[in-house]
């Protein structure tokens, strides 16, 4: 730091020093921003009343103890970020003692997902084990002891019975007084160039001027008096941390934040530290977890992800799946409220990309190709259904270890004599809870799935839907297309091949009818639904099925089949009174969507499903959830039920 240049006698010398010092200043905060580029926003734009605020909690992961020898890294998924540790070199107790800074909210994100990795692969590191903690629960329940850590049990991905280490926590609040003063102290120490907590006037000076705030510039010199009570001209960085805080809280001294340069509004006391709490953690580097991550997958990838990234082979964000961007398929599960990346094999993703995303590739289809996916299908589907085909499981449940719980499973393994009933499979009872069963006013989630749910068909063609040649019309074919369907609303059930594939009844009704329409099978991945160039809702093979009910009207139901599905079989017939939460039905080997269709103003979605679908972001559910309330009985004075309740 050179204190003593700051009493320099030679005016030449100290004007250089000076020069020196902003200089450095300069290309300090400039590291700043460049680091603080690539990660998130901390407050993604939107301002944080007093009533949700629930705090910043200080997330740390110490050590952990893992069942073999490697290199691990941890990942924290919290919301919309994912951060993640260096690597460890200790091979079976890895110690990391990284933190991270989590903006808590009452009514946003409560669970943070720690996902642990082997390293031992140049491209992809591999999965381990996992566990989830609930920050909010954490840092609130009462506790005898003043502790405020806990050792949390790592599960197996595919099993969440089995146990295949632990991990060591802890989590605190902190308080904003000192959160004020933590931060007047890091921002101090960007001028403390020779570490010993001991700031000159000039060095302080040149930091208040780098703020840009006039109010600032002429507190500067009563601030430091007020501090350096002996006069030697050298202040504690404590002290001045302090003075800083208070006067932080009379009159803020920063009106843009010197990490990301976003302007900041002064007025709002709540928004304005949190902001600059979280995004200079972001920015300075010095605690070890990495930000700037979606999905711990991403977090995860090696350096090979990394360099296709740099040349734009691929790309990684929420939103329509096209061109680079169809690369990866990232959902926001509604359980956990964080983001996850779907899985599917990289070859596919080639493969679908130069048919779907091209004329070329389309045009290869009008050409005959279709007759070739009609026979895969079939072929493939009778391949499923072969005994050796159940030497196909144990990789299958590897491959999608992380989003199959075989806990779930009602039967073990070894039950499925063939792939096809593995793929079929039925859950143990209570797996999927149903929300408020014993109101048919209020319609669930058919399947699990990702969600897309749209007020009209304008909308999903704003957001989702590519195809040019999308109707409600061409979805429910002519004669079951009453003009009460023509402005509905669209929910959009996407099934990928992971997923339990058994779909239920939304709503409870009566079966009116079943419609057979014939045609192609397209995949309803969507890197096909989201291009131009294909309609597959409209063109694939599908069942149409409507249901009449009191609270809703008619709901049409629709059944569509894909690449690789030659088969949905159905468990009710027409006439059938059904309750919503039945089974319906299921869909055979490969990815499929359901598509349900309600009368106009018939049903008022949850807003959390509305607000993801306009982002393009799908939505992952599971059969039970609540989709929405009838608008028919709300009208005439129902209670009103909580938008977003959910059943786990």
């Amino acid at each position: 730091m050179g204190h003593g240049s700051s009493k320099e006698e030679n005016g030449a010398a100290e004007s250089q020093s000076k020069g020196s010092r902003r200089s450095r200043l300069k290309q300090r905060l400039h590291l700043h921003r460049r680091r603080r580029s690539r990660s998130n926003s901390p407050s993604h734009g939107k301002r944080l009343n007093a009533e949700n605020f629930a705090g910043i909690g200080l997330l740390t992961l110490v050590r952990a103890e893992m069942k073999f020898k490697d290199k691990w890294l941890a990942c924290v998924s919290f919301g919309e970020q994912t951060f993640r540790t260096n690597i460890s070199d200790q091979t079976d107790k890895p110690v990391w003692n990284s933190e991270k800074k989590l903006l808590l909210e009452k009514n946003g994100p409560h669970v943070a997902r720690i996902s642990i990795y082997e390293t031992n692969k140049m491209s992809r590191n591999n999965l381990i084990g996992y566990c989830e903690i609930d920050l909010l629960e954490f840092l609130t329940r009462d506790s005898d002891s003043n502790s405020n850590s806990e050792i949390l049990d790592l599960l197996d991905p595919s099993t969440s019975d089995k146990i295949v280490g632990k991990i060591y926590v802890s989590c605190s609040v902190e308080d904003p007084i000192e959160t004020e003063k933590s931060f007047a102290r890091r921002i101090l120490s960007i001028v403390d160039y020779n570490e010993d907590g001991k700031l000159s006037f000039s060095e302080f000076s040149d930091l208040i001027n780098a703020f840009g705030n006039q109010v600032a510039a002429n507190k500067k010199e009563e601030m430091f008096k007020a501090a350096d009570k002996n006069g030697d001209g050298v202040v504690s960085m404590d002290e001045l941390a302090a003075l800083l805080a208070i006067q932080q809280e009379k009159e803020p001294l920063m009106n843009c934040c010197p990490v990301c340069g976003e302007t900041l509004e002064v007025s709002d006391k709540l928004n304005y530290m949190i902001h600059l709490t979280l995004c200079f953690d972001e920015g300075t580097g010095k605690q070890v977890m990495t930000g700037g991550f979606l999905t711990d997958k991403q977090a995860s990838y090696g350096w090979m992800f990394k360099l296709s990234e740099w040349a734009h082979v691929s790309s990684y964000d929420v939103g329509l799946n096209s061109g680079s961007s169809a690369h990866h398929i990232v959902v926001f599960d509604r359980r956990t409220k964080r983001l996850v990346q779907e899985l599917i094999d990289e070859k596919i993703v080639l493969s679908m990309r130069a048919i779907y995303q091209s004329k070329l590739g389309l045009g290869l289809l009008d050409t005959g190709a279709k007759d070739i996916l009609q026979s895969l299908s079939e072929k493939q589907g009778k391949k499923m259904n072969s005994m050796e085909s159940a030497n196909d499981i144990p990789k299958f449940v590897e491959f999608f270890k992380d989003q199959i719980n075989l806990a779930e499973v009602k039967h073990p393994l070894e039950h499925f004599k063939t792939f096809n009933e593995f793929f079929v499979r039925e859950l143990k009872p209570g797996a999927r809870p149903i929300a408020y069963m014993e109101r048919d006013d209020v319609a669930i989630s058919a399947a699990d799935s990702r969600l897309m749910a749209f007020k009209s068909v304008d909308e999903s063609l704003r957001f989702w839907i590519k195809g040019r040649k999308f109707s409600i019309q061409g979805l429910l074919g002519k004669d079951q297309c009453s003009n009460a369907f023509i402005n509905g609303t669209l929910v959009i059930f996407r099934l990928a091949p992971q997923d339990y594939h058994r779909f239920h009844f939304p709503v409870s009704g009566t079966v009116q009818q079943f419609v057979h329409i014939p045609g192609c099978l397209y995949t309803v991945n969507p890197i096909a639904v989201n291009s131009k160039y294909c309609n597959v809702f409209t063109e694939n093979k599908r069942v149409v099925s409507i249901i009449s009910t009191a609270e809703f009207g008619k709901v049409a139901f629709v059944a569509i089949g894909a690449t690789m599905v030659g088969s949905i079989t159905f468990s009710k017939k027409e006439g059938d009174h059904v309750k919503k939460g039945e089974e319906f039905g299921y869909f055979s080997f490969g990815g499929s969507t359901v598509i349900c269709v309600f009368e106009k103003d018939a049903i008022e979605i949850d807003e959390d499903l509305l607000a993801n679908s306009a982002r393009s972001l799908e939505t992952l559910v599971t059969v039970g959830m609540k989709l929405g309330v009838s608008k028919k009985l709300a009208n005439i004075g129902l209670p009103n039920i909580e938008k977003c309740v959910l059943q786990d």
